[in-house]
């Protein structure tokens, strides 16, 4: 009996290229089902009651949500091409890693995008300080995760797709080149990658998504005020 393979996401959603990544590296055939966040469908809000967003992953009728537990659920269900060490303490160390990019860092750069002034000042100080330790965990490597492309790496994988976006929808610059060159040097090897690159949101269109979300935010905090 064939597996049943189905990935609810967004054209845009850096979580879910999460997912459709690491099935395209285990070579996991699938289906992508694209949803409007605006009108969410029966399907997704049935697969996904509690949070109602995406990735979702369908697996043979089985949803499971959130992307960083999808991605531990992809590399125990389909073993070849690894994500994760085999060594207990380097996998654990991987998690640590993968979490910290999604309770800090992700946090961090996400208020430079949406805070003005004085509070954008410090979440430039915050970012500034949570990617250097991004840069010193890449010291003497090309990927977080060594020679290859692993979970770290999927799960960094907004820093390479909507960093370089937000300095130019804010006219800022988060990353430079004297601060952070393996960072950045990652980030090129990242994209180069194949499965990376024929899996990439148009740059154009983010650049005007987040143009409008940006709007919105201003607006909402002045009616705020």
């Amino acid at each position: 009996m064939a597996e049943e393979v189905k990935v609810f996401r967004t054209w845009s959603s850096p979580f879910a290229f999460r997912v459709v990544w690491a099935l395209q590296m285990k070579g996991v055939p699938f289906e992508n089902i694209y949803e409007d966040l605006s009108e969410k469908s029966s399907l997704l809000l049935h697969y996904n009651p509690i949070h109602k967003k995406v990735p979702v992953l369908v697996h043979n009728g089985k949803p499971l949500a959130e992307s960083l537990v999808i991605l531990e659920y992809i590399e125990e269900t389909w073993k070849q091409t690894p994500l994760l060490p085999e060594d207990p303490y380097k996998r654990a160390t991987a998690r640590f890693w993968a979490r910290f990019g999604d309770d800090q860092v992700l946090l961090s750069v996400w208020n430079v995008f949406i805070k003005q002034g004085k509070e954008q000042e410090e979440a430039i100080a915050r970012a500034h300080g949570n990617l250097q330790y991004l840069e010193e965990e890449l010291r003497g490597k090309k990927f977080f995760s060594g020679e290859k492309i692993g979970y770290v790496d999927l799960a960094f994988g907004w820093v390479a797709n909507l960093i370089s976006v937000f300095e130019e929808v804010k006219g800022l610059t988060l990353m430079e080149h004297e601060k952070h060159p393996l960072l950045l040097a990652w980030i090129q090897n990242f994209m180069d990658a194949p499965i990376i690159k024929e899996n990439w949101p148009p740059r154009d269109k983010l650049i005007t998504k987040y143009h409008a979300l940006l709007k919105s935010y201003i607006l909402k905090e002045a009616a705020e005020k």
